[in-house]
């Protein structure tokens, strides 16, 4: 019994020091217009590059444009995928203040990805704020997870592990 916990200690180790960090997602590396930029005129797209291509489909990326008030502003209808380029047309945005951008999209690896950018419009627009479809698209957040963390991953892989060494070192059973 001793020899089995020794064994199962061992191999939990050995899970947890050879554990590759998990896949990395796409992550944003430039927008039009640009985190935390001032603007005179609102823009008509919104365009964020990412660091890998970009999974397309209906209903699978969004982004949206909010005003402080929570107002949106964003074209109904799927953003436009270009390689690893997401655009959204906008609407003329209303009243000067700060603006935030909020995207959800698939990453190349298959993961969601979301994230938020603000910049502050510096004189009034024509436009008026519609409702969304969901109160959710601020931020891009549909309600799910990103999956499960990886300590559940570690923590099963050690028990799987460590309950193979008690069997195998338990020595497979009663002799006839």
């Amino acid at each position: 019994m001793k020899r089995a916990l020794i064994a199962c200690l061992i191999a939990g180790a050995a899970v947890l020091v050879t554990a590759a960090p998990a896949a990395a997602h796409n992550a944003l590396i430039s927008s039009d217009p640009k985190d935390k930029s001032s603007l005179e005129a609102g823009p008509s797209t919104v365009t964020l590059t990412f660091d890998q291509d970009v999974q397309g489909g209906q209903g699978i990326n969004t982004i949206s444009v909010v005003d402080a008030g929570g107002g949106h502003y964003e074209v109904a209808g799927d953003p436009t995928i270009k390689d690893n380029a997401v655009s959204a047309k906008v609407n003329a945005l209303g009243k000067a203040g700060e603006y935030k951008i909020g995207y959800r999209i698939l990453s190349a690896d298959g993961h969601p990805v979301s994230g938020e950018l603000t910049f502050t419009l510096t004189k009034d627009g024509t436009g008026t704020p519609t409702t969304p479809a969901s109160a959710n698209t601020a931020t891009g957040d549909s309600g799910s997870s990103d999956g499960l963390p990886v300590w559940v991953w570690i923590v099963g892989a050690v028990v799987l592990l460590g309950g193979g060494v008690f069997f195998a070192l338990r020595g497979g059973g009663t002799k006839a």
